[in-house]
């Protein structure tokens, strides 16, 4: 198996992007890596930590960036021999089974779509984003990719997140839910509506709308939402964690006692802070593309690369776009033009 991996993407690139690359070189020995990134810059950091020469890595020139400041389609238009696109390239190629990139999320979404193209039946790939729950874990999807949806969208998305949680939550019948603004099917939007309706008409374990003050109480296992509000939700999630950790350690060392008392109970916080890194999840999956694609948080750390990688590799062993491409078949065998209506 083969993993292009971008050296040069997120906020701490190249070094952090190699240090994690050495965790992967020794966790998983039968990878091979295309690492793609400005040569120069990425020879000082494999030599650095002594993986320099290594046969498993083959370097992989891209002499630009594209930053996290730019606009999305930079990739594509101005930035054409980037990291995040040559990844790409090589995808659409078959020169690699899977990529996958710290950096701009906008940019590996426009640099995939439009170079290794969606799967048959898929018209807009997803991100699917792993959160914590008080039951575990669950998959938002979309949580980014597409802002702007229609209903066949949302569905597509839940096929594709069903799958995908059934590898990631080793469940075969995940509880697929529809964020939305009330319990009733009657509740929401034209779009959640419309989507509500198709979704029932699948075999899927669905358990209809969720609304917001549920979600993170465990009432799915893969909640859909176009990318716009479950962008919002996941950054809302992510704020509100980092607000709740000033909060505790303002209140906790209001005085003495409670300083010391904290100071009693670090590993809980510690263990609490744990559950809900990014670092051990890796990275999201940009599901719908002809190929793995696995998008890292910009502030990855070392664990959080090794971990995509580890992703990435688990998703092509799974056979995970096969399943889906079978599923989404199915399910245009039972809803016809209304989830593909370009084929009427």
């Amino acid at each position: 198996m083969k993993i292009a991996v971008d050296a040069m993407g997120g906020d701490f690139a190249p070094g952090v992007v190699i240090e994690g690359l050495v965790s992967a070189l020794i966790d998983f020995p039968d990878y091979h890596y295309a690492l793609v990134g400005n040569t120069p810059k990425v020879l000082f950091y494999l030599e650095k930590y002594g993986i320099a020469g290594d046969p498993r890595i083959e370097l992989v020139h891209a002499p630009t960036v594209c930053e996290m400041s730019e606009p999305s389609a930079v990739s594509l238009r101005a930035k054409k021999d980037s990291s995040i696109t040559v990844c790409a390239k090589l995808l659409k190629e078959k020169k690699v089974d899977a990529m996958v990139t710290p950096g701009h999320t906008g940019a590996t979404v426009a640099a995939t779509k439009v170079l290794v193209r969606t799967l048959p039946g898929v018209s807009r790939p997803g991100l699917g984003a792993n959160m914590p729950s008080q039951k575990g874990r669950f998959l938002l999807m979309d949580a980014g990719a597409d802002v702007d949806s229609k209903p066949e969208n949302l569905v597509q998305f839940a096929v594709m997140g069903e799958i995908y949680a059934q590898y990631l939550f080793n469940n075969p019948r995940p509880r697929v839910g529809l964020l939305s603004v009330g319990g009733e099917d009657v509740k929401g939007n034209d779009l959640t509506k419309h989507t509500f309706h198709m979704l029932e008409k699948l075999p899927f374990n669905f358990v209809g709308n969720v609304e917001a003050d549920a979600i993170f109480e465990g009432a799915a296992d893969v909640l859909i939402s176009d990318g716009f509000s479950g962008n919002v939700l996941l950054k809302s999630a992510e704020g509100l964690a980092r607000s709740t950790i000033y909060w505790l350690k303002r209140v906790l060392t209001k005085n003495s006692f409670r300083t010391v008392w904290a100071l009693m109970g670090r590993n809980a916080f510690v263990e609490l802070k744990a559950f809900g890194s990014s670092d051990r999840i890796g990275g999201a999956p940009l599901l719908g593309i002809n190929g793995i694609c696995i998008i890292g948080h910009g502030g990855s750390s070392p664990e959080a690369v090794r971990n995509a990688i580890r992703v990435a590799g688990e998703c092509v062993t799974f056979g995970l776009n096969d399943k889906i491409v079978a599923k989404i078949k199915e399910a245009e065998e039972i809803l016809g033009p209304e989830l593909n209506p370009t084929k009427n």
